[in-house]
């Protein structure tokens, strides 16, 4: 048998702990000594413990473990339930993770105010292009609505494109329009240029029309972080004059693996006020 320190080291816990869950009654010592009152644990016990634990991860309070466990829960229903909240944890840090990639991208728009030059936006000719694209509809513009539906169409587009035979011929193109259903949904299209013949089937392939005038500017890094040269570029708009009457497309110039060397255009249709 184990004192009840060295069941504590074995088992990674404090021995405050095991005394809490001594008096609740969730994990009671395999015996008490009755002149000293010493707990003492035995090996087989840690089995007990480690639920114990694992429930209280899930989320779960002392009483439901202490009721999950008297009716002695299997080793496989429980493996289950740690999977969904091991899933649950993880989709909680990736979103954690854009949220702080948005924080930090509104706060280089605050400390670039004033810095970023406008004189980077180029107002030009965009001619029709022949793209092949897959849309899907996104809950709004802001970027952590975006990106966990274009990165996917994306994916789909460039299988399907595969296996129809088709090669890209140019750079990938996302454009953007309001969803007929209004409600700040975004209906989002990710493009890749293409020589193919005009089609609609598993890939849809057609001609974007021309922007007769757009303000265009580079931007370096992830999309995650595009919100301090969008609006470098809406500044450019308003001191000029212009009105933007649609969303900017995004013309990727260069992907590599690593995003932070990722070069975009911004193409923002224009017109004069």
């Amino acid at each position: 048998m184990f004192t009840i320190g060295d069941f504590a080291r074995h088992g990674r816990v404090s021995v405050r702990m095991l005394r809490h869950y001594d008096a609740i009654g969730v994990l009671r010592p395999a015996r008490v000594d009755p002149g000293t009152g010493y707990r003492h644990y035995t090996a087989a016990q840690l089995a007990r413990l480690n639920r114990v634990i694992a429930l209280k991860d899930l989320g779960l309070t002392l009483q439901q473990v202490q009721a999950i466990l008297d009716e002695e829960v299997g080793t496989e229903e429980l493996r289950a339930m740690l999977r969904l909240r091991r899933a649950e944890l993880e989709a909680a840090v990736t979103a954690a993770a854009a949220r702080l990639v948005q924080v930090e991208a509104r706060l280089r728009a605050i400390e670039s105010e004033g810095h970023m030059p406008t004189d980077d936006v180029v107002l030009k000719h965009v001619p029709a292009v022949r793209v092949a694209e897959l849309s899907a509809v996104a809950a709004s513009y802001e970027p952590e609505d975006i990106g966990p539906v274009i990165g996917p169409l994306y994916d789909e587009l460039f299988r399907r494109l595969a296996a129809a035979g088709i090669t890209p011929t140019g750079p990938g193109i996302a454009h953007y329009e309001d969803a007929p259903e209004g409600g700040g949904r975004i209906v989002v299209h990710a493009a890749v240029e293409v020589s193919a013949p005009l089609q609609d089937g598993e890939v849809t392939v057609l001609d974007l029309p021309p922007l007769e005038r757009a303000a265009t500017i580079v931007h370096r890094g992830p999309m995650d972080t595009v919100l301090p040269t969008a609006q470098t570029l809406a500044r450019w708009i308003d001191a000029t004059g212009h009105h933007a009457p649609g969303y900017p497309r995004e013309v990727t110039l260069e992907c590599p693996a690593d995003r932070d060397d990722w070069v975009t255009e911004l193409q923002a249709p224009v017109t004069p006020a």
